[in-house]
């Protein structure tokens, strides 16, 4: 009696044991449709937490500085204008203008970015620092000038003069304009003179810088050669007249004095010294010879007559060849 009310309660108990837990696995069909569930959209992202982009050059993009360097590199109004002296009013015309770049190209030449020609130049330059050279005539001159943003101006100051030119033979006999040139260089000695103007005509205005010019008087083309060292002072005009110790000589072969000039004969005319100076075929030959002594050759067919002569300076001269003297 006793050993079965101890297996009655036994049994009681484990009646009232908690039942272990069994794990079934989920269906196949719950697997496959997570499998081919769309997948969830990715957030928009915040621009605010974005890092700043970036340009080609790696440098970080940014519209304000951006819109400041277009601003900063838009080009700007300049005006530019010259006088030949400080108190003098503006050129109003002949002027050029030339803008160069600061920084030489590849080639090591400044590049040209503007030219102007006329009085005062409106061009329109972006900020930064140029060269600007302006020329009136044969004067010129050269600056540094910064532009900025807003409206630009600039006051050039060429200290400019001009010269005027003519030659006369001494007691003052006029020579024809078309026999005359001048060629002016600048100062100081042979070696190291440059030419500023070559080839000019009598009574041509030439603006020139200030200062002191060579001038060399050609009249003709052979010798008759004069040589100044004159001063241009600037706003002023200065006339000068250079006179030539020289004369203006023709030649003709005749049969007898004063007789009529004979055809298709060769002229030499030689110095003291033999040099050749002039050479010359026809009838009636004409040049301009310095003071001095010469030679004169006259070859017609095989027969050559000669003369010496003599110039001085002074009006034409005519210059007979007798073919009776040898």
């Amino acid at each position: 009696m006793r050993v079965r009310q101890i297996l009655s309660l036994l049994l009681a108990l484990a009646m009232l044991a908690p039942v272990p837990a069994v794990l079934v696995p989920a269906p196949a069909m719950a697997q496959e449709a997570d499998d081919v569930m769309p997948p969830m959209p990715r957030p928009r992202p915040d621009r605010d937490s974005q890092p700043p982009a970036r340009s080609a050059s790696g440098e970080a993009s940014n519209p304000a500085s951006e819109a400041i360097a277009s601003l900063t590199s838009a080009p700007q109004p300049v005006q530019l204008s010259a006088r030949i002296t400080q108190e003098g009013a503006p050129i109003p015309d002949g002027l050029v203008w030339r803008i160069f770049d600061t920084t030489p190209d590849a080639s090591g030449e400044l590049a040209l970015v503007a030219k102007s020609e006329g009085g005062a130049a409106d061009v329109e330059l972006p900020p930064g620092e140029y060269v600007v050279h302006v020329a009136y005539g044969r004067a010129q001159t050269s600056e540094t000038m910064s532009v900025a943003q807003g409206p630009n101006e600039k006051s050039f100051v060429i200290e400019a003069g001009a010269l005027r030119l003519n030659s006369a033979v001494t007691g003052d006999v006029a020579i024809p304009a078309t026999l005359l040139t001048f060629d002016i260089f600048t100062g100081g000695d042979d070696a190291s003179r440059t030419p500023i103007a070559e080839g000019l005509r009598a009574n041509e205005i030439v603006t020139l810088n200030a200062g002191t010019y060579h001038i060399v008087s050609n009249f003709g083309v052979i010798n008759a050669v004069v040589r100044a060292d004159l001063r241009v002072e600037p706003g002023q005009l200065t006339d000068a007249t250079l006179y030539h110790h020289a004369a203006q000589v023709s030649f003709k072969l005749v049969s007898e004095a004063g007789g009529e000039a004979i055809a298709d004969v060769e002229w030499t005319v030689k110095t003291t010294d033999g040099e050749t100076i002039f050479t010359d075929l026809g009838a009636f030959p004409s040049t301009v010879l310095a003071e001095g002594d010469y030679l004169i050759l006259a070859k017609l067919g095989e027969q050559v007559f000669n003369r010496e002569f003599q110039v001085q300076p002074g009006a034409l001269v005519e210059i007979e060849v007798l073919t009776a003297a040898f």
